[in-house]
C-alpha cells in the first residue's frame, strides 16, 4: 500500500515537474541575448521555487485554491532574490524592488532590444527572462491541473520559445541540444501524465487503494508500464531534431523584433566635430584626451559621417547600449587581434561622444551607446570628463594582401549620396582617377592627386565649411584648405567614381610620449580623414592631406601602415592600368545537386508549416484579445456597439450562425441551440441597452457602456460552461476574425 501510493505521488509530482522545467529550458534559449553563465541562476532559481511551492501545495488541500496566487509570489521573490538582490533589505523586498519588477514587465524586453549581444547581465535588461519562466511555469502547472491537458500545459513554455527565437535564433548546433531537452521534457510530460490517469481509473490516489495490490502488480504498473507510452515522447524528439537541424541551417531569419529597434536620443544642440576643426586648430594647445597603452596607434576616431545631401554631412543615428563585447561583423574576415588602452577625457573633450576605434569590442568603465556600423561611441549626458578602458579589434592584413584586395561595394553606407554635383567636379573625379575602375588601387590614386594638387592650409585664417560651395571652391579655385576639405572633397569625389568611402573625424595620436610614458592629445591634433571600404578588411583610412614630401610610417601593423606600405608601391601616373579582371569560374555541376535542392525544398516547407502553426496558435488568440481591448476603450455609443459587436464574435467562434443584417435579439434567438437559457438571457439584456444607447434621444453614458460589457463578461462565462474542448475550437477559429457574412 506504501508502495502504490509512493507510486502515485510520484505519477502526479513528475508532470508539474516538467512543465516547470520546460519553462526553463525555453528561458535558457535566450543564451544568444546574455549568454548562458548570466541566465543559470536567475532562470534556475525562481523555477525551483516554483516548483517547491507546487509540491507544497500538492501535499496540503487547503492550499490548492491559492496556488495560484502562491506559485507567483514565490517565483517573484525568487526573482528578486537573484536578480535584485541590491533592492532588498536583509532579503526582504523593498519599494525599490517593486518598482524594478515593474520596470522588468515595461522596459526590460526592450532594453535588451536596444544593446550589443552578448548583452550586459544588468537587472534593467535581463529581468524580463526570468518573469516570462515564471509565468510560464505558473500558467503550465495551472493548466496541467486544471484542463488535465499536458499539450496545453506545454503551451505558455512553447510561446516563451518562440518569443526567444524572434529575439535571435539558436545556431544549428545548440538548436538540436535545445529541441532534444525540450522534447525529452515534453514526452515524459505525457508519458506521466497518462501513467497518472490510469492510477486514478484503477483507484489508486494519493492514500487510499481500491484494489487490492496483486502479485505482479508492480511489475506491470512500474516503470515498465510507462514505457509503451514513452513512444511519443520518441517521435517528438525526433520530430524536434529535424525542425533544429534544418531549420537554421536556412538563410538569416526573415523577421527579428531586434531590427527596428534602437535607443531613443533625446534632442539635444551639440556642434558637429566636423564644424569643431577650424577652432580646435586655432587653439592647439588645450588638452582633449590622455591614451596609456595606445603604442603604435596612429589616430582616434571620434564621428563617421556616411550621409551627404550636399550641405550636411550626418553621422548614423542607430545607437544601441554597448554590450559584453561586440565583434567585427561579416564586413571583416582577415584575421584580428586585440588591444586595448586606458583613456582619461577632459572637460574641453569630444563632448558626448568618446574617442574609440574603427572596430571597438568592449569598455569598461562607463556604459556608452554605440553605432555598430561605425564604431561611434557615444556618453549621453556626459560632461566631457570620463574615464574608461576601451579593448578594439585590429585587423592584420600584410601590404600584398591589401594591394590585391578588392573594394566592397556592399558595405552599408560607403556609397550615399553627394548631393547635386556642381559643374566640372565629375570631370576633375575622373581625372584624379586616371579613369581607372573602381579599386584600392584607385582609391590610392585620387589620394595621390589631392596630394600633389592641393596644400594643407596653416595660420590663423583657416577656411571652414564642407558643402558644395566650400567644396567647389577648394577642388577648381582656391586649392588649400584644411583636413576638413581634404576629406570631404576626397570622399565626394571617390563616391561619383564607385569607390565606396566615409568621412571620419578625431585626432591624430601624438608622434612621442609625455615623459609618463602616456599620451596627451590636444586640439592641434584633430583630424579628419576618409575611410574606404575594401572587401575583407574592413575600413582603411587614407591620407589625402598629407604633402608628398612629407614623411610617413611604415611601421606597424595597423590598417593604416599597410596602406602606407601601399602606397609607397603605386606605379607612376603613366603607368596605371586597371588590374585584370579574374574570369568567373564555371559553376561545377555536383552529383547530388537535386538531393540539395530536395533538402532546400524540405527546409523551405517545414519552415513555413511551423511558422504558420505558430501564427495560428499565437497569432489568433492574441488578435482577438487585442480587438477586445480595442472595442472596450471606446466611449458613449461606441463601447456599447464594441459589446454588442463582441458579443457576436464570441458567438461566432462557438459555432452559432450569425449574419452581418442581425440585431441582438435576433442573435439571441440563434444562440439558443449553443448556449443555455442564462446565457441567452444575458444576450436579451444586452439588447435592451443598445438600443437605448442607439435610439434614446438622451445621450449615452458610461453606465452604458459598463452595463453592455458586464454583459459581455456574463456571456463569455456562459460560454466556458460549454467545457474545454469548445472553449480551445473558439480560441483557435481563425474565422472570427473576418467580418460576418452578408
Amino acid at each position: 500500500m506504501e508502495r502504490a501510493a509512493l507510486m502515485s505521488a510520484v505519477l502526479r509530482a513528475v508532470p508539474a515537474s516538467c512543465a516547470v522545467l520546460a519553462a526553463v529550458v525555453a528561458g535558457m534559449l535566450f543564451a544568444p541575448v546574455f549568454g548562458v553563465p548570466a541566465l543559470l541562476l536567475p532562470v534556475g532559481v525562481p523555477a525551483v521555487a516554483v516548483l517547491l511551492a507546487t509540491l507544497a501545495c500538492a501535499r496540503h488541500a487547503a492550499l490548492l485554491p491559492w496556488r495560484p496566487l502562491l506559485l507567483a509570489v514565490a517565483g517573484l521573490l525568487a526573482v528578486a532574490e537573484t536578480v535584485l538582490r541590491s533592492t532588498t533589505v536583509a532579503g526582504l523586498p523593498t519599494g525599490r524592488t517593486l518598482r524594478a519588477l515593474a520596470a522588468g514587465i515595461t522596459d526590460s524586453w526592450q532594453l535588451a532590444l536596444q544593446s550589443t549581444w552578448p548583452a550586459r547581465p544588468d537587472p534593467a535588461l535581463l529581468l524580463f527572462v526570468p518573469l516570462l519562466v515564471v509565468l510560464a511555469a505558473v500558467l503550465g502547472v495551472e493548466l496541467l491541473d486544471r484542463l488535465d491537458s499536458p499539450v496545453l500545459a506545454l503551451a505558455p513554455s512553447f510561446a516563451v520559445t518562440l518569443l526567444s527565437q524572434f529575439y535571435a535564433p539558436m545556431p544549428s548546433g545548440p538548436a538540436v541540444a535545445a529541441a532534444l531537452g525540450y522534447a525529452a521534457v515534453g514526452g515524459v510530460l505525457l508519458a506521466f501524465h497518462s501513467g497518472a490517469v490510469v492510477a486514478v481509473q484503477r483507484g489508486v490516489g494519493p492514500g487510499q487503494h481500491r484494489h487490492p495490490h496483486r502479485p505482479g502488480d508492480s511489475d506491470r504498473g512500474g516503470a515498465a508500464a510507462l514505457l509503451p507510452r514513452a513512444v511519443p515522447s520518441v517521435v517528438l524528439a525526433v520530430v524536434a531534431v529535424i525542425l533544429a537541424g534544418l531549420l537554421p541551417a536556412t538563410v538569416p531569419p526573415r523577421y527579428s523584433l531586434r531590427a527596428d529597434q534602437a535607443v531613443p536620443l533625446a534632442e539635444t544642440r551639440v556642434t558637429s566635430p566636423l564644424d569643431e576643426i577650424a577652432y580646435r586648430l586655432a587653439h592647439p594647445g588645450t588638452a582633449v584626451f590622455r591614451v596609456s597603452g595606445g603604442a603604435g596607434v596612429d589616430r582616434w576616431p571620434l564621428v563617421v559621417f556616411d550621409a551627404f545631401d550636399g550641405v550636411n554631412w550626418q553621422p548614423g543615428g542607430r545607437y544601441r547600449r554597448l554590450g559584453t563585447e561586440l565583434w567585427p561583423g561579416g564586413a571583416v574576415s582577415v584575421p584580428v587581434r586585440t588591444r586595448s588602452a586606458e583613456i582619461d577625457t577632459f572637460a574641453a573633450g569630444a563632448g558626448p561622444w568618446l574617442p574609440s576605434q574603427t572596430w571597438p569590442a568592449g569598455v569598461r568603465g562607463v556604459e556608452p551607446l554605440v553605432e555598430e556600423e561605425q564604431g561611434t561611441l557615444l556618453l549621453p549626458g556626459a560632461d566631457g570628463v570620463a574615464r574608461y578602458t576601451l579593448t578594439w579589434w585590429q585587423p592584420a592584413v600584410d601590404a600584398e594582401a591589401l594591394a590585391a584586395a578588392a573594394i566592397d561595394p556592399l558595405v552599408p553606407g560607403g556609397l550615399g549620396g553627394v548631393g547635386t554635383v556642381p559643374a566640372g567636379v565629375a570631370e576633375l573625379a575622373e581625372r584624379a582617377t586616371g579613369g581607372l575602375r573602381p579599386s584600392f588601387q584607385a582609391a590610392l590614386v585620387l589620394e595621390r592627386f589631392l596630394r600633389q594638387n592641393y596644400r594643407l592650409a596653416t595660420g590663423l585664417d583657416l577656411p571652414t565649411g564642407h558643402s558644395w560651395p566650400q567644396l567647389t571652391d577648394f577642388l577648381l579655385r582656391s586649392g588649400r584648405g584644411t583636413t576638413e576639405q581634404f576629406a570631404a572633397a576626397y570622399v565626394a569625389l571617390a563616391r561619383i567614381r564607385g569607390i565606396p568611402a566615409r568621412l571620419a573625424v578625431g585626432f591624430r595620436a601624438p608622434s612621442a610620449p609625455d615623459p609618463d610614458g602616456r599620451y596627451t592629445v590636444r586640439n592641434g591634433d584633430v583630424l579628419a580623414w576618409p575611410e574606404v571600404a575594401v572587401r575583407g578588411v574592413g575600413w582603411v583610412p587614407l591620407d589625402p592631406a598629407v604633402a608628398p614630401s612629407a614623411s610617413t610610417a611604415v611601421s606597424g601593423v595597423g590598417l593604416a601602415a599597410a596602406a602606407a606600405r601601399v602606397r609607397a608601391q603605386l606605379p607612376a601616373p603613366e603607368e596605371l592600368r586597371d588590374p585584370p579582371v579574374a574570369p568567373r569560374p564555371a559553376a561545377a555541376v555536383r552529383p547530388d545537386d537535386g538531393a540539395v535542392s530536395s533538402a532546400a525544398m524540405w527546409r523551405v516547407l517545414l519552415g513555413a508549416s511551423v511558422l504558420m502553426l505558430a501564427a495560428w496558435l499565437v497569432g489568433v488568440p492574441s488578435a482577438t484579445a487585442g480587438r477586445a481591448w480595442r472595442r472596450r476603450r471606446r466611449a458613449g455609443a461606441a463601447a456599447v456597439v464594441g459589446a454588442w459587436a463582441e458579443v457576436r464574435d464570441r458567438l461566432r467562434a462557438h459555432g452559432v450562425p450569425v449574419s452581418a443584417g442581425m440585431t441582438v435579439r435576433d442573435l439571441a434567438t440563434s444562440a439558443v441551440a449553443v448556449a443555455d437559457r442564462t446565457t441567452v438571457d444575458d444576450i436579451r439584456r444586452l439588447a435592451v441597452v443598445v438600443d437605448r444607447a442607439l435610439w434614446s434621444p438622451a445621450a449615452p453614458g458610461e453606465q452604458d457602456g459598463r452595463q453592455a460589457w458586464a454583459a459581455v463578461r456574463a456571456v463569455r462565462r456562459g460560454l466556458a460552461r460549454r467545457g474545454w474542448r469548445a472553449r480551445l475550437r473558439a480560441l483557435l477559429d481563425p474565422r472570427v476574425l473576418l467580418p460576418p457574412r452578408r
